[in-house]
C-alpha cells in the first residue's frame, strides 16, 4: 500500500471572514495537490476563526451547510481529501466540530469536540459525546479529535483500540502550552502506535497567541515534519508498511491488561 502524503496547513486565515478562509484553503489545496498530497488538514475552527466571540452563533452552520458545500468543491477541484474545523449548529446547540470531505466531495466523517478548553469554549459550545469518529481513505483508517481532546490519553487509546491508523487533530494551541506540540503529541503517537497530524493556528487572535509548531508524528515517536511559528504548509508521509512494522515491534496494545484498569473509568 503506498504512503498517504498529508499536507498540514498552519494558518489562522482571517477570523470572522468565511469567504477569505475558503480562499486560503483553496490555495493551500492547490499547492498540496501539486506536491502530490492526497489529504489536506487545516486547524481548529478554520472556516470561521477561533476568537470570534459573539460571531460564533452567527457563523455556525449545519454539517451539510454552505461551508461543507464549498469545501467539497475545493476537494473535488484539486482531487484530495480536506479536513476543516468549523462551528456546527444542530438546532439550538453549537459544537466545535471538524469535518472530513473526500476527494470526490463526499462527507466522510464529522466530529464534535468532547473536551472543551477554557471559559471561551465552554460559553459557546456544547461538548460532543462520541469519542471515536473514523473514516477510510486510501486504505487507511482515519480518526478525528480536536485540540484539547488529544491531551487525554484515554481518547487516543480509544482510537488505537478501534484501529485508527492516522489521527487528525486540528488545534488552536496557544502560549504557554507549546510543550503539547513539542512533546505530548509525539508521545501519544508512540504509546498508541499510530500517526498523529496535529495542525495549529498561528499568531495573535483576540486574547490568544497561537504557537504554530504543527507536526506529523510517527508511531515511533519521531516527528516526520514540523512547521515553525508562522503561516506555513508542510507535508509528510503516512507509511502503512512502517506503521505495521512499528506495531509489531512495539506491542503495547497486545500487552495491555484491561482487567487492571477498571478503576480508571
Amino acid at each position: 500500500m503506498p504512503s498517504l502524503r498529508t499536507a498540514l496547513l498552519q494558518s489562522s486565515g482571517r477570523p470572522g471572514v468565511v469567504a477569505e478562509n475558503l480562499k486560503v484553503l483553496d490555495e493551500a489545496a492547490a499547492r498540496a495537490a501539486g506536491a502530490g498530497a492526497r489529504l489536506l488538514v487545516s486547524p481548529e475552527l478554520f472556516l470561521t476563526g477561533y476568537a470570534i466571540g459573539d460571531a460564533v452563533p452567527v457563523l455556525a452552520e449545519p454539517a451539510d451547510g454552505p461551508g461543507a458545500e464549498a469545501v467539497a468543491e475545493i476537494a473535488v477541484r484539486h482531487g484530495l481529501a480536506v479536513l476543516y474545523g468549523y462551528p456546527e449548529r444542530d438546532g439550538e446547540r453549537i459544537f466545535n466540530a471538524s469535518q472530513l470531505i473526500g476527494p470526490d466531495g463526499t462527507r466522510l466523517a464529522n466530529y464534535r469536540k468532547t473536551h472543551l478548553f477554557g471559559c471561551f469554549e465552554q460559553e459557546w459550545f456544547t461538548p460532543g459525546e462520541r469519542t471515536v469518529v473514523q473514516a477510510d481513505l486510501d486504505g487507511l483508517r482515519i480518526g478525528l479529535l480536536i485540540c484539547y481532546d488529544v491531551e487525554f490519553p484515554e481518547n487516543v487509546r480509544a482510537h488505537a483500540l478501534a484501529g485508527t491508523d492516522l489521527l487528525l487533530v486540528p488545534t488552536a494551541q496557544m502560549h504557554p502550552f507549546q510543550f503539547v506540540a513539542e512533546s505530548v503529541v509525539p508521545v501519544r503517537a508512540f504509546e498508541s502506535q499510530m500517526y498523529v497530524a496535529y495542525v495549529n493556528r498561528t499568531g495573535p487572535e483576540g486574547e490568544f497567541e497561537f504557537v504554530g509548531l504543527s507536526c506529523l508524528a510517527g508511531p515511533d515517536g519521531t516527528v516526520r515534519t514540523r512547521a515553525g511559528r508562522g503561516e506555513e504548509l508542510v507535508l509528510g508521509e503516512v507509511d502503512p508498511e512502517f506503521l505495521a512494522a512499528s506495531r509489531a515491534a512495539n506491542p503495547y496494545l497486545h500487552d495491555r491488561r484491561p482487567g487492571l484498569y477498571g478503576s480508571l473509568a
